[in-house]
């Protein structure tokens, strides 16, 4: 997803013009606590990447495509609101990565697709 303008064309980072994807059950998605005790939803750039992340928590986890808009002006103020943090990418055994507030999300989005900030922004908590 978002970590630094740069990153966003790495494996880091969301292909710009591609929608995020997640993982979930029929309860929902998870919400993992850091250790300052905020939850991020977390996201992946790639649906290989979801799915290892689904199989790394078990469960009857489901790896699920979202577009770039939903997930911008449907999704990300949904997480403001409840202020959740967006995890990107999460790897590794643990699933640890970058979590970022939705601000910080929506402003590396509006740098990586050359939005101006008066451009189509979802409202921000």
């Amino acid at each position: 997803m978002f970590t630094h303008e740069a990153t966003l064309r790495k494996s880091r980072g969301f292909r710009v013009r591609e929608g995020p994807w997640f993982v979930r059950d029929d309860a929902g998605s998870p919400a993992s606590m850091d250790s300052s005790g905020r939850r991020s939803a977390p996201y992946w750039s790639t649906a290989a990447r979801a799915k290892r992340a689904a199989e790394l928590w078990g469960g009857n986890l489901r790896v699920e495509p979202m577009t770039l808009d939903h997930w911008r002006d449907a999704e990300l103020p949904v997480l403001a609101q409840e202020q959740l943090l967006v995890g990107i990418n999460w790897s590794g055994p643990r699933l640890v990565g970058w979590s970022f507030t939705v601000p910080e999300v929506i402003n590396r989005l509006i740098h990586a697709l050359g939005e101006s900030s008066s451009g189509r922004t979802p409202a921000s908590g």
